[in-house]
């Protein structure tokens, strides 16, 4: 609620489904957790404001918590729109057909927006790789968020002390799945290029070091072929991949995630972030593929963002959650988890809050930081 409103009212409740359907996550986790490993007992709610808390981000409306995703209304709805990196501010002018614009680009982009249809504006970021998502364009899957495809027979997985769980993925969501397993008793190992590590780093307040303790840190030169030789072998020595890439991305690595589930020696799962599903080429972040899900809050003046970046952390422990449930019960899994389609599990009508009083985010503490960049590469490499 502390984070869900606009600034200069009241709080707003959250979505009807999302308290209790994060908790249902979090008690999967603790109970697969506690049978194959160390339970995982967790504030699982309080895990959608860590950013928040370590940050100290507040509510801002339809602008986000993190301030470079807005929500912005288009003649047939609403759609959100993040600009989060310098890349994205540059492509404005390509985007709204314009010469130039001026250094604060949101008002240019909120007038352009209001006169334009939502799935021309959506068409037109996709082609340019702008992450933009239509207010509520996601239902929810009949089976649930998380789509598991099973790719070839493997015996369950007893204990999971053993399991090398290789973090190929960056910011949130795949590296709190990862952390979580990892709480579990999972060895976790996290691979960076060394030309462009997670951007995560960057952020102050100790976010990364909560996400990424206690993980053995790789880095790699992923435009040399010894990289790319190095990724392929911590890929087949690992049990569960966890990745947040579109699929081109690490096809063009020489990595493909069938292959690796299919080969005699390779993982057994295989977790695949992606802000709007594998088979998708568009890019998005917390904020707008929440939006994509309808996972927003709203009030008499329309809709607001719920939480900070709320996909991220709710995909987290979606996808932690699914994973442990296939190395439980066996086989070799490609688990095909879209931010946009989490989100839109949580989606609901706004609760009132009768009268509660918001909690501040709050987030874990951890013993130890996170290890430096590419500490780990030679022990971890030599090992295999």
């Amino acid at each position: 609620m502390a984070l869900s409103g606009r600034p200069d009212r009241e709080p707003l409740g959250p979505p009807t489904p999302l308290v209790g359907r994060i908790a249902a996550a979090g008690a999967q986790i603790s109970a697969r957790s506690a049978a194959l490993g160390a339970a995982v007992e967790l504030d699982w709610l309080a895990l959608l404001g860590e950013r928040a808390a370590l940050a100290g981000l507040v509510r801002a409306g339809t602008t986000s918590c993190g301030g470079s995703t807005r929500l912005l209304s288009v003649c047939d709805g609403w759609v959100a729109v993040s600009l989060a990196r310098a890349d994205d501010v540059d492509l404005v002018p390509a985007w709204l057909g314009l010469a130039e614009v001026a250094d604060d680009p949101w008002p240019t982009v909120a007038a352009a927006l209001a006169a334009q249809g939502r799935d021309d504006v959506i068409e037109r970021a996709e082609l340019l790789g702008l992450p933009a998502g239509v207010l509520g364009e996601r239902v929810p899957r009949p089976n649930g968020s998380v789509e598991a495809i099973e790719l070839a027979a493997c015996p369950p997985t007893q204990a999971l002390d053993d399991l090398v769980v290789l973090d190929l993925s960056a910011l949130w969501a795949g590296p709190l799945c990862a952390g979580l397993l990892g709480l579990a008793g999972a060895q976790v190992v996290k691979v960076e290029s060394v030309s462009r590590p997670d951007g995560a780093r960057r952020a102050g307040g100790g976010f990364f070091d909560l996400l990424n303790s206690g993980k053995r840190s790789v880095a790699l030169d992923l435009a040399t072929a010894s990289g790319r030789t190095a990724l392929a072998r911590l890929v087949g020595a690992a049990d569960v991949v966890v990745e947040s890439a579109r699929p081109r991305a690490l096809e063009q690595l020489g990595i493909l995630a069938a292959e690796a589930l299919s080969a005699p020696r390779g993982p057994r799962v295989w977790v695949s972030i992606t802000g709007h599903g594998r088979s998708s080429a568009r890019v998005a972040f917390g904020d707008d593929a929440a939006v994509a899900g309808g996972l927003v809050v709203e009030d008499g003046s329309g809709p607001c963002f719920c939480a900070d970046a709320v996909a991220d952390p709710a995909t987290g422990l979606a996808a932690a959650a699914a994973t442990l449930d296939a190395i439980a019960v066996g086989g070799r899994w490609l688990l095909d988890v879209a931010m946009a389609g989490v989100s839109a599990e949580l989606a609901g009508p706004t609760l009132p809050t009768g009268g509660l009083v918001a909690a501040p985010p709050r987030a874990r503490t951890h013993s130890e930081a996170a290890r430096p960049l590419g500490a780990d590469t030679e022990a971890v490499l030599a090992a295999l």
